[in-house]
């Protein structure tokens, strides 16, 4: 009996190797690989948006400097409020400068009186030349000296405008209406010229949106700014799922195009007169656009990504596919648009695209298609 078992077990070893051989052959190699398809259609009246990363800026906007050093004595505004041109901001102290210009004055004062003089003695001097009673050399003298005297008094009266510069200075104004942010410095705080901050005024309403666009697009929104829909609902500003109510316009495209990048700056102006849009968000810009005769609607699962290019595989005579280069255009929903690269009517596979290779051969089947 135990001869009987070992010689059983090796055969049941062989049974089973054989067995799982035959279960491990897959179907031959040009088998027809089972696949989805779908017929190209035309995309219609398709409308869509096209989107832009954007940044809000005001569309004027100054950082409030002093021009004097000091130390600030009033802040006559509240913090985000509204401001008019040429409204009192902040005070410096000013009675340094107050005492430098009275000096300057006094200054004034002295070369005046010093001018009298030199004035009194030359006319002194000319009236003894004409009787001969002087000599020349001392006519000249009084000459220079009544110049150098007048000098002297333009010289003074110049101080003396600079010191009253200062004093001005120490008061500061509003350069525009606009709003004005939180002051950066309180009373009391030393600041110096042209180099503290005190605040920031800018504009808001309207509210200024810019993004950049390709070279390419260019002539395309040179047509917007110059056509009259440019003021209707072509324009929109999204925050994530939320969309601004309003709607925004051409202001200008920047000069040049960045030769580094190919791209061009555009920006757009939104009313703001409820103070929603605040310099320095970032939004995006929305462009209604719609689907060129030309373009096409395919499902997006059809497109295979290679090295940054995009292709589908096309099928042809015999069952057989062709992988065929196209330039995408917009996603809308689980579709996409597609430029160039495919005609309305031919067909293309939309599931089973893993499983594809150049000129393989496939077995079709309609009925499981979405778009």
């Amino acid at each position: 009996m135990n001869i009987t078992k070992v010689s059983i077990v090796p055969a049941l070893l062989l049974t089973l190797v054989a067995c799982k051989g035959k279960q491990q052959a897959g179907p031959p190699a040009n088998a027809p690989v089972p696949v989805v398809v779908v017929q190209v259609s035309e995309s219609g009246n398709t409308v869509y948006y096209d989107e832009y990363p954007a940044t809000l800026v005001p569309l004027n906007q100054s950082e409030v400097r002093p021009q004097v050093t000091g130390y600030i004595t009033g802040i006559h505004f509240k913090d985000g409020a509204k401001v008019s041109k040429g409204q009192k901001l902040y005070t410096i102290d000013q009675q340094t400068y107050q005492a430098n210009y009275q000096a300057a004055l006094a200054d004034v004062a002295v070369q005046e009186t010093n001018l009298i003089k030199a004035q009194k003695d030359a006319e002194r001097y000319h009236a003894l030349d004409k009787q001969d009673a002087i000599a020349k050399q001392q006519v000249d003298y009084a000459d220079a000296a009544l110049a150098a005297a007048k000098k002297q008094v333009a010289a003074a009266k110049a101080s003396a405008n600079a010191v009253r510069a200062n004093v001005n200075f120490a008061t500061i104004y509003a350069p525009f209406s606009g709003t004005i942010g939180i002051s950066q410095v309180r009373l009391g705080t030393s600041v110096v010229a042209g180099q503290s901050i005190l605040n920031t005024v800018s504009t808001d309403n309207p509210m200024a949106v810019d993004f950049v666009i390709d070279q390419k697009e260019i002539y395309r929104f040179s047509k917007l700014q110059s056509a009259k829909n440019n003021v209707d609902s072509t324009f929109s500003l999204a925050f994530g799922d939320d969309v601004y109510p309003q709607h925004g316009k051409i202001q200008i495209i920047d000069r040049a195009v960045d030769p580094q990048t190919g791209a061009i700056k555009v920006r757009l102006v939104f009313p703001n007169d409820n103070q929603m849009l605040k310099a320095g968000m970032s939004g995006t810009v929305r462009v209604l656009n719609s689907a060129s005769s030309r373009s096409v609607l395919i499902p997006y699962k059809a497109i295979v990504e290679q090295l940054g290019d995009f292709f589908v595989y096309a099928v042809g005579d015999s069952s057989k596919v062709s992988q065929r280069k196209v330039t995408l255009g917009t996603q809308i929903g689980p579709n996409i648009l597609i430029k160039e690269g495919l005609q309305a009517g031919e067909t293309i596979v939309v599931e089973g695209v893993q499983n594809l290779r150049e000129g393989a051969k496939i077995t079709t089947d309609t009925t499981k298609a979405k778009k």
